[in-house]
């Protein structure tokens, strides 16, 4: 994003992708995050990293993604526990559903935006979607997490 929308930067371990394609149009009614497992780094098992998209949710039921670069690390440091840590220890959806909201928000200091309406709807009119940046504020935005992180989470 540039300096006048608020900007970030996307996740080292996103999948970054600029051709997303147009879609068949419908009626915008819903917009979230979409938050699934990254990469497992088997060079440290005391992180795990999460991939973030942000999506439209059409009348007709589909979901549009408008992009899929962001993403967050947790992980474990403290060395005063003996044995094994686990990083799943104390996670909640509740928690990791903040995380998200944190990670879709602009990096700036002092964002122009408290988010980034203006762009989503950008990327969704990109899409073929006709939409406008109230139409998506005046939406509730919903968090949803995908199989493998409530697998995951569960088997804390």
């Amino acid at each position: 994003m540039d300096g006048a929308k608020g900007r970030w930067a996307a996740h080292p371990d996103a999948k970054v992708r600029r051709d997303l394609p147009t879609v068949s149009p419908g009626r915008v009614v819903g917009i979230g995050a979409l938050c699934d497992l990254g990469p497992l780094r088997p060079d440290d098992q005391r992180d795990q990293s999460f991939s973030v998209s942000e999506f439209v949710a059409l009348e007709d039921g589909r979901r549009v993604t408008l992009h899929e670069d962001r993403g967050f690390t947790i992980g474990l440091r403290s060395t005063v526990e003996p044995g094994p840590l686990d990083v799943r220890r104390g996670l909640t959806l509740e928690s990791l559903t903040e995380d998200v909201l944190n990670t879709v928000l602009p990096d700036d200091d002092v964002p122009t935006e408290d988010h980034p309406w203006s762009w989503l709807a950008d990327l969704a009119r990109a899409r073929g979607l006709n939409v406008s940046a109230d139409d998506l504020r005046g939406l509730s935005y919903e968090v949803v997490f995908t199989d493998a992180v409530r697998r995951w989470l569960g088997a804390a």
